[in-house]
């Protein structure tokens, strides 16, 4: 069976020597409190919560799914499900990062980032259940009115509500400019309105977790214009609840039926059916989609965290595996004599799985958790030059972490299922299920292709490369401060040439895309993880630097010197092949007639 410890060391690692955390919270306002004994303490709980109450419960969610009632519209979670989310309340595991003038603790979000990857390592189904609630503070911190704070964001506080995120509908899924949901004014206000559509793949849609469940609803007012200009977003709870919070009658909303799916079975995925349900306006009117996109990138950085929590699972697990199989002899003799067979940890390319593995999650960690401390400065800052900048880094990183930590998790868990061999083929030791589990990543929140364009698209071509220019002057920083350290002299140039072909790469790509715009489609995907090597090798730089200034012992340094050593000169290179697959061009792809395909 498939077994979770909480990397406590190199969380810690990653949060505090890589990241300097501690000293960020002490200059960020509301911050102060979290010191390094207290988020020890919080990441020590975690790691309890999640090792002993959720990690037991992956085998059953993925066994026993979820199961749906077409009389009542009820789904019931698999077994213990409800319970454990019962524990995680009473703990006050759901108001971790809530604002204090909410009832929650306030804690900065990249400590809640840490203890999320710990539920998502031990439990990706039943972490899909808080996921979006806390999207849904995000949103309406930033777009609701008071009251409509004060009343949801207390409830998503305490635990007692659980929020989802409902775009996709049946005919149109990334293109929300299609979507067809109504909103129709049910009095004068210009606040209650009467919501009818139907909404697919709706993460904890229905459960039997909580009261009320509180859905963000995309719909389109009377007057909207074509388009996503014409988008509006409005609160749908599955009871009504009224401007002064009281909760009355169940609403028009329920649930059509759940998805049977791949992976991720003790996860609810509904089909939502909305058949004139009172829903409250969130912001002004046709604007929307700007206040789903702040609940939408909290979800992508969160989806990011995911595809690093499966890679850690699988790497334990097939490290333990690989330290304990025993087969055949090393190739240059025997290394453990006394055994009838060496442990298969010996052979080179179960190393190279094993490697694969620990660069993706040590390297990816750091990064997501600055990508979270970047969220704390947006948020809290008392400098808007501060603000502004982590809002631009943030912006570049958030489609990096999320379509190349996905992507990663799905050639990590194969490959820790290719080192149990055929035993990680069947169910008992879990990897077919960390594998299954892994691919719906690269799917929800916009998949890996959407994610490219966002990067390549959006955040380089049309936004001008604000975060990217951030990006390369934060490298350009640290090469220049590290160039004498003796510890970085195998990286710091390797490192200096890549961002330099990277920068040339994205300036190729714009001059390509002024003569033929289908040039920016063609590259996105090679570009996304061409910036994704780029970014990891700056961060395994970043730690083996920090690993070298730190208390930690030399067994410790060597693993992340070595490690760095083969992320260096056996996966950076692979940003050559997607540079090679960059400058084939739009004509390779496009050239070829539909009907010859």
């Amino acid at each position: 069976m498939s077994q979770y410890k909480a990397p406590l060391r190199d969380m810690r690692f990653a949060l505090f020597d890589v990241l300097n955390a501690e000293a960020l919270y002490q200059r960020l306002p509301g911050c102060e409190q979290a010191s390094r004994e207290l988020v020890d303490a919080v990441l020590e709980e975690s790691a309890r919560f999640t090792e002993t109450v959720l990690a037991p419960l992956n085998t059953v969610g993925d066994e026993h799914g979820c199961r749906f009632d077409p009389r009542t519209g009820d789904v019931t979670t698999p077994p213990g499900f409800a319970e454990a989310y019962r524990q995680f309340v009473d703990n006050g595991w759901a108001g971790l990062t809530v604002p204090e003038a909410y009832g929650g603790q306030g804690l900065p979000e990249s400590v809640g980032a840490v203890a999320k990857e710990m539920i998502d390592a031990a439990n990706l189904a039943w972490g899909t259940y808080p996921l979006l609630s806390h999207g849904q503070v995000e949103a309406l911190k930033h777009h609701g009115e008071q009251w409509q704070r004060d009343i949801y964001l207390s409830a998503i506080a305490s635990g007692r509500w659980t929020g989802t995120m409902c775009l996709t509908e049946p005919h149109c899924g990334t293109d929300l400019g299609l979507l067809r949901t109504r909103a129709e004014p049910l009095d004068d206000s210009g606040e209650r309105f009467a919501i009818s559509g139907t909404k697919i793949f709706i993460t904890a849609g229905e459960h039997d977790f909580t009261d009320n469940i509180v859905h963000l609803v995309l719909a389109r007012l009377p007057d909207a214009p074509a388009g996503t200009k014409g988008i509006s977003l409005f609160i749908v709870p599955k009871f009504k609840v009224d401007r002064d919070g009281n909760m009355g009658e169940r609403n028009a909303v329920r649930c059509g039926s759940i998805e049977h799916k791949m992976g991720i079975k003790g996860s609810a995925t509904c089909v939502m059916n909305f058949d004139g349900a009172e829903g409250w306006l969130i912001g002004e009117p046709h604007r929307g989609l700007a206040a789903m996109f702040t609940m939408m990138n909290t979800a992508r950085l969160a989806v990011g965290l995911q595809g690093l929590a499966l890679i850690d699972r699988a790497y334990q697990n097939s490290l333990r595996y690989a330290k304990e199989r025993l087969q055949m002899r090393a190739l240059s003799g025997a290394k453990y004599p006394a055994k009838p067979a060496d442990p298969i940890i010996v052979h080179p390319d179960v190393r190279r799985m094993l490697l694969t593995q620990k660069a993706f999650v040590e390297g990816g960690r750091v990064m997501a958790y600055h990508a979270a401390t970047l969220v704390d400065v947006a948020a809290r800052s008392a400098d808007p030059d501060q603000r502004q900048a982590a809002e631009e880094l943030l912006s570049f990183a958030i489609p990096i972490i999320k379509g190349v930590l996905t992507e990663a998790a799905v050639e990590c868990t194969y490959d820790a299922l290719q080192i149990f061999g055929g035993h990680g083929y069947v169910r008992e030791h879990g990897m077919e299920q960390l594998a299954r589990d892994a691919r719906i990543t690269t799917l929800y929140e916009g998949t890996t292709q959407i994610q490219a364009l966002d990067l390549l698209g959006r955040k380089v071509m049309q936004l001008q490369g604000v975060g990217l220019k951030r990006f390369l002057s934060m490298v350009s920083e640290f090469c220049t401060a590290e160039s004498a350290n003796p510890a970085l002299g195998e990286f710091i140039p390797a490192l200096a040439q890549m961002t330099q072909e990277f920068q040339s790469i994205t300036l190729e790509i714009g001059r390509k895309a002024m003569e033929n715009p289908e040039e920016v489609g063609a590259a996105a995907v090679d570009y996304l993880w061409y910036a994704g090597y780029v970014a990891l090798a700056y961060w395994w730089a970043r730690s083996v630097a920090a690993a070298e200034a730190s208390s930690e012992d030399a067994t410790f340094k060597a693993g992340k010197r070595e490690t760095a050593r083969f992320f260096y000169t056996r996966l950076l290179p692979r940003a050559l092949a997607h540079g090679a697959a960059i400058r084939a061009g739009a004509a390779t792809l496009l050239g070829i007639p539909d009907d010859a395909l």
